[in-house]
């Protein structure tokens, strides 16, 4: 008989922002260089809405970021995930994580943990043996194993849970399931296998390989952007009010984002609209030219 035939690799990136403002220059680098990184191997690229914290979730903003998406020519794959019509898989895991014994309940207020030590959760709760409710904190066990991975700007990166973080929190006291649950069911899912974000989520990767090998999903590869800071250093973000990207004129905005990626642009293309320079970025992607640094100063607007 003729051997198997391997089915072929298809790279699968994603964008996943959350809906609490309109798309910034700093939110369109990370979909930028995910939709690059995907784009330049062939691969597919999905975008995801993260509005699993619906009291920061602002009306009309995820359709807006979509709109903003579409006028930079960054054209996703298939239909858009919202979290919020994921719960029920949520909450499935959970369970499972609850059968294996990997959670607990916890009954600690932030006010009580305003004296952790470096912010490491002390175990207060682990062996307390609250009963597990709707309302209740649920936090998943951690050890010192060190947990290491080779992200492909920052490098070499390892961190000992138990010491460094502590055992963190999955579901909110208010019900709502936490963003590191969340994401890693979600990337597991819809098959990602190249997570490409911002710097400001480095820290919790580790946590985040810890929930997949406690449910038993592959982990991507990871790839750390520099965060886009203002004159002060200060992360460009909805919250600080942060310029939305110009939808009537996208080309200054992404020639300026491929700039800030170091992938050096020609000027030829300055004033080029979207799709003349995605068509040109897609073969020139060069993810070993960006700075392997937690932030850059981002362009004057």
């Amino acid at each position: 008989m003729p051997a198997a035939t391997r089915a072929p690799f298809t790279p699968v990136g994603r964008f996943a922002p959350s809906p609490t403002g309109p798309l910034h220059f700093g939110s369109l680098v990370a979909a930028l260089g995910s939709w690059l990184d995907a784009r330049s191997v062939g691969g597919r690229w999905w975008l995801r809405i993260e509005d699993i914290d619906a009291p920061r979730s602002v009306p009309g903003a995820a359709d807006d970021i979509l709109r903003t998406l579409e006028a930079c020519a960054l054209h996703w794959d298939g239909p858009v995930w919202r979290q919020s019509a994921r719960l029920a898989r949520y909450d499935a895991e959970l369970e499972r994580l609850r059968a294996a014994g990997a959670l607990y309940a916890c009954t600690c207020s932030r006010r009580q943990l305003l004296g952790a030590v470096g912010g490491v959760y002390p175990g207060t709760c682990r062996a307390a043996a609250h009963p597990f409710g709707p309302r209740t904190a649920l936090r998943v066990r951690t050890d010192d194993t060190p947990i290491a991975f080779d992200d492909r700007i920052r490098g070499h990166q390892q961190q000992r849970l138990a010491s460094e973080v502590g055992d963190f929190i999955v579901r909110r006291a208010d019900g709502f399931h936490a963003y590191q649950l969340v994401v890693v069911i979600d990337d597991a899912e819809q098959g990602v296998t190249d997570v490409v974000r911002g710097a400001d989520l480095l820290d919790s990767t580790a946590r985040q390989i810890h929930l997949q090998r406690l449910l038993g999903y592959p982990t991507p590869r990871y790839a750390h952007l520099p965060l886009a800071v203002d004159a002060h250093g200060a992360k460009l973000a909805k919250s600080s009010s942060a310029p939305p990207v110009d939808r009537c004129r996208p080309g200054p905005a992404l020639w300026a984002a491929l700039g800030f990626l170091h992938q050096a642009p020609p000027p030829a293309l300055r004033g080029a609209s979207p799709a003349e320079l995605l068509a040109w970025a897609v073969p020139a992607w060069r993810p070993e030219r960006i700075p392997a640094t937690a932030a850059l100063r981002a362009p004057a607007p």
